[in-house]
């Protein structure tokens, strides 16, 4: 057998065996064992790592290329007929739709509210999260979105058919820029087989779906020129979930005005339909950071890490911590707009940034970490493939307080082997760096 042959062959069992493990996972999910679901979608994610390895550099036919992108096709279409299971945040999407259907402002009342009563059922609303203390946090073009769905239909798994939708723009948007960038069109599967996205958009329905199209739209746009559509897409990204707005530095060209024009422009056009309610329209924002422990630092691993190397640093306070990592990534912002090298390779410094934001600011859900998986088609570090599938961990730490200290144990196996890999990988590159320098001398 030829080494290509045995190459389709292997990447065809490990496709066999990624949708032998779907279903056993609904068939979890229907017996409600959670911990077990989540096993086996580790276990998914040990299995794709493998289809990584095999594929990232190419050299498979167009049908091999058709296969993994049907089963893709497939695995979402199973997971897309069962029930959400790991998070209930889809029911605020479809009510919050509702609200605004209604004619009213999502960002004036909490779901309890008496304004609200008639807008009322037994199937959404009983399961609407943070309904008694919380009004909605999503930004203006997330609520369009919810708006615009759920005129056609309040079912859960409508929503859900919608964040597909959007995966599937995102996948056409990375197809056309692998081909731009001469890449092998089989990095494809670094997307479209990753167990995280399949269970947190076909399963939970999560609108990162749509901050994630938006943010492959930009990164396209920026590869063909287009400035003003480079500004609007990365605009939307940020309006459907804020933080994609730290890699604007990366899609930037310097001493371009339409880029930053474009964007303003976008961010104005979308908050003047909600603006009545003043600073209410920043929603449940600020009440969400308390809640995550980000007021008060409980909620950063290098944070806990570092009060537990030395106790006495946190009778500064977390305020420290925030300025030092505002200055990270400002400083990394900053050699990115500077550096010529970082521009040319602008979705390597995308991927820098959203690396550096989501260590410091640590995030406790794993749907988070789904906004780096686009930019690794084209920059697939292990480090950072691994940090990405090893997220799904954060469903072992239970909600609320955490005195057993469950989140750190978590933090530190997302985070302590990605550092490993991630040092390998520097020292790696750098020494092969001084072998071609030592090679040219010569």
């Amino acid at each position: 057998m030829s080494v290509d042959r045995r190459r389709a062959a292997i990447l065809t069992t490990l496709g066999a065996l990624l949708l032998l493990l779907t279903g056993l996972a609904l068939l979890l999910q229907h017996e409600n064992a959670h911990s077990g679901f989540i096993l086996v979608a580790l276990v998914q994610g040990m299995v794709y790592l493998l289809a990584v390895g095999l594929t990232w550099r190419g050299g498979f036919s167009r049908r091999a290329l058709i296969a993994m992108l049907g089963l893709a096709a497939v695995t979402r279409l199973g997971v897309l007929c069962a029930p959400p299971y790991l998070s209930d945040d889809i029911n605020r999407y479809v009510w919050d739709g509702r609200v605004e259907a209604a004619g009213i402002n999502p960002y004036r009342y909490i779901p309890v509210d008496p304004h609200l009563a008639a807008l009322r059922d037994d199937k959404i609303f009983p399961n609407v999260n943070r309904s008694t203390y919380a009004p909605t946090i999503y930004p203006p073009v997330a609520e369009y979105i919810f708006f615009i769905a759920t005129r056609v239909s309040e079912a859960l798994t409508w929503m859900k058919a919608t964040m597909l939708a959007f995966e599937a723009m995102t996948v056409v948007l990375l197809l056309r820029l692998l081909m731009l960038f001469e890449l092998p069109r089989e990095r494809i599967l670094i997307y479209v087989w990753h167990p995280l996205l399949l269970w947190e958009f076909a399963g939970s329905g999560h609108i990162d779906a749509a901050m994630l199209a938006f943010v492959t739209l930009a990164l396209w746009a920026r590869r063909r020129e287009a400035d003003w559509l480079t500004g609007v897409a990365v605009a939307a990204a940020g309006l459907v979930k804020f933080f994609p707005v730290v890699i604007f530095p990366a899609l930037y060209r310097r001493w371009d005005w339409k880029m930053p024009a474009a964007a303003a422009a976008a961010i104005v056009v979308a908050y003047l339909p909600v603006i009545g309610v003043g600073r209410a329209v920043l929603g449940f924002l600020p009440g969400y950071v308390n809640e995550e422990g980000l007021e008060n630092g409980s909620g950063f691993f290098l944070w806990n890490l570092l009060q537990r190397m030395a106790p006495s640093i946190g009778d500064l306070g977390v305020l420290p911590y925030l300025a030092l990592a505002a200055m990270a990534i400002a400083g990394l912002a900053t050699y990115i707009l500077l550096s010529d090298r970082a521009a040319k390779h602008y979705i390597g410094s995308a991927l820098a940034l959203a690396v550096a934001t989501t260590i410091l600011l640590s995030p406790h859900y794993p749907w988070y970490f789904a906004w780096m998986v686009p930019l690794l088609c084209f920059a697939p570090y292990p480090s950072v493939l691994y940090m990405t599938v090893a997220s799904l961990l954060l469903y072992f730490v239970p909600g609320g307080p955490d005195p057993q200290g469950h989140r750190m144990i978590v933090d530190w196996a997302i985070y302590g082997p990605f550092a490993a890999v991630a040092s390998f990988e520097l020292w790696y590159r750098r020494r092969r760096a001084g072998a071609r320098f030592v090679r040219v001398e010569a």
